[in-house]
Parts: C-alpha cells; structure tokens; sequence
C-alpha cells in the first residue's frame, strides 16, 4: 500500500473531519457496488479503506507519523530495544522484549463507517483490512427486502376530480379501495406498504401509477376543469337560466341577456382538488348556436340588417 496519506489525497496536517471527508468521497467513486468487473477499483477501494483505518486510528497514526508502524501497521524495528535479545522467551515489555499480540490493536477502537454508506449501497456495507492484527469487518448489510410491484390504474376522468376512491387488485388477487391523493394528475405515484414481494428482510412495497382517463367534453387546465356550453339564439339574447354538466353532477346558472358567444362564466370550486387543499374552478365557455332549421328566423329577420361593425376592434 502507498503512504495512506497519498491514498487518501489529504496532507499530514489533515484533520480527522478532512481524513473522512476524502474516504467518504472515494467510497463513494470506488465502492465495488458500483464498480462490478473492475477490479482496479476494488483494490484501490481496499486500500482507500486500509488507509483510513490507519489514520482515523489516533493512536496507529501518531505510531505512523513517528515511524514506529509501517503502513499495514506493523512494527518498523520489532526487535529494537534494550537488553535481553530476541531469543529470551517470556521476556516482557519492561525488558525490551517483543510479543507480537503487543500490536495487534494496540491503542484502537473500531471505527463505525456506516455512516460513510447509509443510503448510498442499500444499507452501508464496509469491508475493512485491520491493522497489525488480522481482518476486522465493518457493520454487515441488513437482509434485503423483498421486490416492489409496480401497478398502474386508469382513473375516469370525472372520478380523479372528485378524488372518489379506486378498487384495485392485487397480484395476490386481493382487492382493496385505493383513496386518491390531494392535487392527483397523471404520473402521480402511490406507495402501498408491505404490498410488495417477500425478501429475507421483509415485505417489498406495492408501487401504483395513475393515469387519468380523458374525457369527451371536459378538458382539464391545471387545478381547473375548462367546458364548452352551446345556448341558443334565444337565450344568449333574452337570457334565462341553463342546466350545466359538471365533474360533481349537473346544476343550473344564470346566462345575462345580451351575452356574446365566447364568454366565459365561473362556477367556483368545481374543478381538481388542489395539493394545498381547496380545489379549482369550471370554466364555462358559451357558444350560441344557431337552429338546424333555419326558415322560421330567417322569416323573423326578414327586412332586419344588423348594422354594427363586430370586427371593428380587429382594425380590419
């Protein structure tokens, strides 16, 4: 392994934040989880890890920073030391002697890396080389869940509106009514918990996409539902009261004598539900048309001529 400091791309003077800073950023670029075939970056994940042992090890880097320890963590002068030799067995540590066990650990604490990948590999898996002693493995990722199924439900039109609740069935065969969210439109996705495959580690989710159907008169635009109305001759002229169709079923309203064929009238809080809460409004577009059977009004009209000038403000 090369000098861990250079492994990790950090300066001597490095802080333990910055140590872990660079080990987090390399974790992430190298981790064998999205480095399948490669095996350069595996071993370079491994030395990465290797490296950060050592140093985020107060004790192991003040060995290194001194020389005491080489970059695996062993001993640089195992038999260094006054009196007694190497060949004295039961010599302790007061008599110069070296028992290898003296290094394995000395002055260590396992240090929890999985923070390093939570959320980032499905769980914060580590593998990581110890120091003077043997392997040491960091925390294990939990089991797996089971498989998400994706489901996707066709909602009438009028039906996603009024938010009414939707039967669907399960790939169990089960069936439950599915409550439609706040502010629902096409591509909205809803989470069924525990609805999903069985995994060692529990129950995977039911996934449900919803696509809202179109509908033949209604148009949606936005939180708002647009509507063309046809009236008649007589009623854009003398007025009166119509039967409009709406999302929530039909009701009346009030068309003013003399109104112009594209005039809009409002009937609040009959559109989508919003996410903020309330809903939006019908827009009703008026558009007067004429009888199939012409004869009687061209009879009424005979000798009238309209004299106005409706293109006037068109400049033509």
């Amino acid at each position: 392994m090369a000098d861990p400091y250079t492994t990790l791309g950090v300066s001597r003077t490095a802080s333990e934040k910055d140590i872990k800073s660079a080990y987090r950023t390399l974790a992430k670029e190298l981790h064998p989880d999205r480095n399948k075939g490669n095996p350069n970056a595996t071993e370079r994940f491994s030395e990465a890890t290797r490296a950060y042992d050592l140093l985020s090890d107060k004790a192991k880097r003040a060995q290194y920073d001194r020389g005491e320890i080489d970059m695996e963590g062993n001993p640089t002068h195992p038999f260094a030391g006054g009196g007694g030799g190497f060949g004295a067995r039961g010599q302790n540590r007061g008599q110069g002697g070296f028992r290898p066990q003296d290094f394995q650990g000395a002055g260590a604490e396992d240090v929890d890396l999985s923070d390093l990948f939570e959320g980032l590999f499905g769980g914060g898996r580590t593998a990581s080389a110890g120091f003077g002693g043997g392997a040491r493995r960091g925390p294990q990722a939990p089991p797996r869940k089971g498989a998400d199924i994706g489901y996707r439900l066709r909602v009438p039109f009028v039906d996603a509106a009024a938010l009414k609740d939707q039967r669907i069935t399960l790939s169990d065969g089960k069936t439950i009514d599915l409550k439609l969210p706040e502010g629902v439109e096409s591509g909205t996705q809803m989470r069924l918990k525990g609805k999903g495959e069985q995994g060692p580690g529990g129950v995977g989710d039911g996934l449900v996409t919803i696509e809202i159907d179109r509908h033949h008169v209604f148009r949606r635009d936005g939180d708002d539902v647009r509507f063309d109305l046809p009236i008649t001759l007589d009623e854009a002229v003398n007025g009166g009261k119509v039967r409009v169709p709406t999302v929530d079923g039909p009701v009346m309203m009030t068309i003013k004598p003399g109104t112009d064929s594209g005039t809009v009238l409002r009937l609040k809080g009959r559109g989508f539900s919003r996410k903020a809460g309330g809903r939006g409004d019908q827009l009703v577009t008026l558009q007067i048309q004429l009888p199939d059977d012409l004869a009687a009004l061209t009879e009424r009209l005979e000798g009238w001529k309209d004299d106005s000038d409706p293109r006037a403000k068109l400049g033509v």
